[in-house]
């Protein structure tokens, strides 16, 4: 359990310093930035599978495009919210996804919900009127972008759901991998911005943040139960405030922090019903 925390603070760490530097390349255009973060991970994740002889295709296509899809239009939002929301706001509001990912499984999966899972959830929702309401920092723009991206992001999980164990993770991770580095590439020859000076380093340090990220995060679900790991992964939100306020500057009001803590209070409760 000390090694599955550790290597989950290390995952956050890693998703949170590649969030700060998106935020800072903000002057970049979005597709610019996934084209640089998916094409680190993209080499690694492919690199792997041949040097392990897995199948690079996988066995449900349809499936695993849909994924990549999914994925690749949720990261694309969510990297244009930064240009409207404080980095912290952001990566909460992103955190609302399980809600949406647990309604589509209602339907699509036909799985059923306990009365206090809908009590949290109408917390997180509450935390989310509170911080629209009250807090003159996040625009519609903002709010906009980021909760479409949640919806996109809870599609992404049911297709994990149902694509199952019958294609290898990293297979998964590769076709959202490649589709957001082919699209992110065509899309930035119209709309290219010249890195200057030190943007090449933390554009080519995109990628490998996300990846080592989401390496530490597997690690950790793999050592111990996800009720009890999956709370930890909530930390990203203090360390992407922290940073909002070192480093760029950010403000919260009283009303912020209530409408924070209300969504993550909400989702890591639901976290810990949940089998």
């Amino acid at each position: 359990m000390k090694k599955a925390f550790l290597f989950m603070l290390i995952s956050t760490a890693s998703f949170s310093l590649m969030n700060a530097f998106i935020k800072y390349l903000e002057h970049i255009p979005g597709f610019q930035l996934v084209f640089f973060r998916s094409i680190t991970s993209c080499v690694f994740a492919t690199t792997y599978l041949l040097r392990n002889k897995i199948p690079i295709l996988g066995n449900q296509i349809k499936l695993l495009s849909l994924r990549a899809l999914f994925g690749l239009i949720s990261m694309s939002l969510f990297f244009l919210s930064f240009k409207h929301l404080t980095i912290g706001t952001a990566v909460s509001l992103r955190y609302i996804a399980p809600i949406f990912a647990a309604i589509f499984a209602v339907f699509l999966l036909k799985e059923k919900l306990k009365p206090i899972q809908l009590l949290f959830f109408l917390m997180a929702f509450s935390g989310v009127i509170i911080l629209k309401g009250f807090d003159g920092n996040v625009s519609n723009t903002g709010m906009a972008l980021v909760i479409t991206a949640s919806v996109f992001t809870g599609l992404v999980y049911i297709m994990i759901r149902k694509i199952g164990k019958s294609d290898h993770p990293v297979v998964v991770v590769n076709y959202f991998m490649f589709l957001s580095t082919v699209i992110g590439g065509l899309v930035s020859i119209f709309i290219w911005i010249q890195p200057q000076g030190w943007d090449w380093v933390l554009l080519g340090s995109l990628g490998i943040f996300g990846y080592f990220g989401q390496v530490y995060m597997t690690k950790a679900f793999q050592m111990a139960a996800t009720n009890k790991v999956a709370p930890i992964k909530y930390t990203e939100v203090i360390f992407t405030i922290a940073i909002g306020v070192f480093w760029f500057d950010d403000n919260y009001s009283i009303w912020s922090f209530l409408g924070l803590f209300l969504i993550v209070g909400g989702l890591v409760a639901n976290t810990l019903v949940k089998k």
